[in-house]
């Protein structure tokens, strides 16, 4: 069982590039670390919400259709980092922080590469789990998706987006 932490606890979370952070430093606004190695790394935290990445449409639909098994009520941002776990284990550290109530969230991310770079990941494993439900459909259905994604470009979804999303700012809003 793990120690539980408390107010004042100075535990550090070793990222992939081998530099330490403290979480209790990393502000849940924050989608980026400029890590003492000389690189930005992408940091997600729990409460950051899925329209970080694709519009609330999207969401919707995730969030109305993947059933989840787990102590969270629906399909959210822990599910998209846990698929990206699966993708890129060695790439993105976790840690747990749910009895810290210095930092305002449970769950911290932080990647080995940049916030785009990690946008990218996650709506390419967005799309993979969209063509996946689509193939449990109808035949037509299935393949007019399928068409619709080889023309789908996710680099250009990826610079549109966040230039809607303003991601100048912690204070982006929803498109």
């Amino acid at each position: 069982m793990p120690t539980p932490r408390v107010p004042g606890d100075d535990s550090r979370l070793e990222l992939p590039c081998g530099e330490t952070v403290r979480p209790v430093d990393l502000d849940m606004g924050l989608r980026e670390l400029e890590c003492a190695c000389g690189e930005r790394h992408a940091l997600v935290v729990d409460a950051h919400p899925i329209s970080r990445f694709v519009p609330e449409s999207i969401v919707d639909v995730l969030t109305g259709s993947v059933e989840t098994d787990d102590e969270f009520p629906e399909f959210g941002t822990p599910h998209i980092m846990g698929m990206v776990l699966e993708e890129v284990p060695e790439d993105v550290a976790v840690a747990d922080v749910a009895d810290d109530g210095r930092v305002g969230y449970a769950l911290l991310w932080v990647a080995d590469f940049d916030a785009r770079r990690l946008h990218e990941i996650v709506v390419e494993l967005l799309v993979e789990l969209m063509e996946h439900a689509a193939s449990h459909g109808d035949a037509a259905t299935a393949e007019r998706f399928e068409e619709q994604m080889h023309e789908f470009d996710v680099a250009a979804f990826v610079e549109q987006y966040r230039r809607e999303r303003s991601f100048d700012s912690e204070f982006d809003e929803p498109v």
